[in-house]
């Protein structure tokens, strides 16, 4: 019984459902036909609202474009305005207010970069045209303006002013500047110059450093580069052409050098020297200076710049000096010759700095020429005057057998040389220590020395009186020694020279004594060396006829008085005029002399006096004695004249 009724209730609830489904069909269906409906509807009521949808995306898209042209007429409404502001300053010109106009231009190149750079500014060619041709007159003003300003500002500078930036030791009025007057220049003033502070004179007042600068700056930039750089290369290079007139500085070439005389030439020469330190260390330091800044930052070749201020002042400057070397050589040009080289070797450093880059090339080259061409015009008269004193045949004759003028003149012109040693040294190119070997300049300088020597030995020659000879060549190997061992070259010659030419000068006089006495010696010592001679107090020693008994007579011994008397005399007579300058030398030959004269004269007095006293007329034989011998000895050298009165 419970199945069937389970179906039962299982049949009735399928029923329901079933129903239910169908129930849920037909409201589904007439739910999409009422949505369908609806659909139609939306569709219908879309398609009415599109055209004003269109409207307002038109609208809304006018009021964009309104906005944007708005903004775009405010921009270019400003533009204008500022542009008739710059071209109101432009048309009154640069003159009164130059920064101003700087900034009116610098407005305008803005305007024009603005239109430029917008696409949307298509249609204001007619605007741009006026800007730019507004633009052209202004850069014309401008180098107008750059011109004047160079013009106002670009004055030739006042000796006085260069010389107060000189360092004290070179200013006019130091009494150090300049040459000695014997012509030497000690190493360490050499020294000090290398150290000396200068001081870069203004050559353009510093406020107008920026103007000149902004306005090559806007000329560059503009594309007026060759106009910008002619008008500074003109104003700057004539200042600095007048500013070297003023100086003294003038063009000379070989010819004027040939023709001047030596004294005028060797100040020139000074002065050249000088005009070098000026032009380089205050003049081309500061035009290189100022060319710097006033071109910095721009694409203008400052260096070609400078190189053109520069060049022709240079080339000015170095012709003097290149004709100086060319010209004919001559011993006394040597010094100047090392000091033009020694100024080109002290301004080196300050050349290649200030000259520097790839335009001013041919200046850098052109000095170190110079540099090349006086060391080798230096080296070439070092040859000159050693051939020149070893062939120097002048007709002065010393008559007193002092020091001959030529060996004064070499010997000083060798001391000046070593006052020269580190540039020698830089001209010989050796080291400044060197080694153990002979240096160049001691070869050189053994060379002249021994030219001098060949020289006095001709000289030499001329004396008739062999006695003169040898005290000519004492004297003059004597000043030679003496001068050169006191002096810096003994360090270069070398002990071994000085001792050996000590030597030669105690030969000398060594042979002065036996050539110049060989005839007054005798007469004392042979008589003194004959043996068996009595005291001449020793009256038995004479016999009824005037002998001693020796065998020596009165008669002969009379005669050995009066010629004795006769060759002394003689002697002091001529060697009084003769002529020993170093007393010390002079006193040495005395004492020689008289060493071996005075004892041997005392003796023959105190030995054969007796002889001659007791006779007839002694004075007449006996006219000296030893002490009157030793005043007279004393008047030997001193180059007295023929009537001078005797002491």
């Amino acid at each position: 019984m419970a199945v069937p009724q389970a179906i039962d209730t299982l049949s009735r609830r399928a029923s329901l459902l079933r129903e239910s489904l169908q129930k849920s069909q037909s409201n589904t269906e007439s739910m999409v036909t009422i949505l369908g409906s609806f659909d139609h509807r939306l569709s219908a009521l879309e398609a009415a609202m599109r055209p004003t949808q269109v409207k307002t995306h038109a609208i809304r898209m006018a009021h964009e474009n309104i906005d944007k042209t708005l903004k775009t007429t405010e921009v270019i409404l400003t533009q204008f305005d500022l542009s008739r502001q710059a071209e109101a300053t432009i048309l009154r010109g640069p003159h009164e207010d130059l920064e101003g106009y700087l900034e009116a231009v610098d407005m305008l190149k803005s305007t024009v970069h603005h239109f430029s750079s917008n696409k949307s500014f298509k249609g204001c060619d007619g605007v741009m045209n006026h800007i730019n041709s507004l633009l052209s007159k202004a850069i014309l003003k401008l180098e107008e303006e750059f011109r004047q300003l160079l013009a106002t500002y670009s004055k030739p500078i006042e000796p006085d002013r260069l010389f107060d930036c000189l360092p004290k030791s070179l200013q006019p009025h130091s009494e150090t500047s300049g040459h000695q007057a014997d012509g030497g220049k000690p190493e360490h003033q050499a020294r000090s110059l290398e150290t000396a502070v200068y001081k870069t004179p203004t050559l353009i007042p510093a406020r107008v450093l920026p103007l000149l600068h902004d306005l090559a700056n806007q000329l560059v930039q503009a594309g007026h580069q060759q106009q910008c750089s002619k008008i500074y290369r003109d104003a700057r290079a004539s200042t600095l052409e007048s500013s070297l007139r003023k100086l003294g500085v003038e063009k000379l070439n070989k010819d004027d050098v040939q023709k001047m005389q030596w004294e005028a030439l060797e100040t020139k020469i000074q002065n050249w020297i000088h005009y070098m330190r000026i032009a380089v260390k205050l003049l081309f330091a500061g035009e290189r200076k100022i060319c710097d800044q006033v071109f910095d930052g721009t694409t203008l070749n400052k260096d070609q710049c400078f190189a053109e201020v520069t060049a022709n002042s240079v080339a000015v400057l170095l012709s003097f000096g290149d004709a100086v070397a060319k010209s004919k050589r001559s011993p006394e040009k040597l010094f100047v010759l090392l000091d033009m080289y020694e100024v080109l070797h002290e301004l080196h450093v300050e050349i290649e700095t200030i000259f520097e880059g790839k335009a001013c090339t041919e200046m850098r080259e052109s000095t170190l020429s110079l540099a090349k061409r006086l060391a080798q015009t230096a080296e070439e008269t070092f040859g000159d005057f050693e051939e020149a004193v070893e062939k120097d045949a002048t007709k002065t004759t010393v008559l007193d057998g002092t020091v001959h003028p030529l060996t004064s003149y070499v010997i000083n012109y060798v001391k000046f040389l070593f006052d020269y040693q580190s540039t020698l040294k830089q001209l010989f190119q050796e080291c400044v220590t060197g080694d153990k070997t002979e240096s160049q300049l001691a070869i050189v300088t053994m060379r002249i020395m021994q030219a001098l020597q060949s020289n006095l030995d001709n000289k030499s020659k001329q004396y008739k009186d062999p006695a003169l000879t040898y005290l000519f060549l004492m004297n003059n190997i004597h000043y030679m020694v003496r001068s050169l061992s006191r002096s810096e070259a003994k360090d270069i010659l070398g002990d071994d020279w000085v001792q050996r030419h000590r030597r030669i000068v105690q030969q000398n006089a060594n042979q002065y004594k036996r050539v110049a006495w060989a005839k007054v010696y005798p007469i004392i010592l042979q008589t003194l060396s004959i043996q068996g001679l009595t005291p001449s107090g020793s009256s038995s020693a004479l016999g009824s006829e005037g002998a001693n008994n020796s065998g020596v007579s009165r008669a002969s011994i009379k005669e050995r008085f009066k010629s004795f008397n006769v060759q002394f005399e003689e002697l002091h007579q001529r060697q009084s005029q003769w002529t020993v300058p170093d007393q010390e030398l002079r006193e040495y030959l005395r004492l020689a002399i008289a060493e071996v004269l005075l004892p041997a004269y005392r003796s023959y007095i105190k030995r054969f006096g007796p002889l001659v006293e007791n006779g007839k007329n002694p004075l007449k034989y006996i006219r000296y004695t030893p002490e009157d011998l030793e005043r007279m000895l004393s008047e030997f050298f001193e180059g007295k004249s023929m009537g001078e009165p005797k002491r």
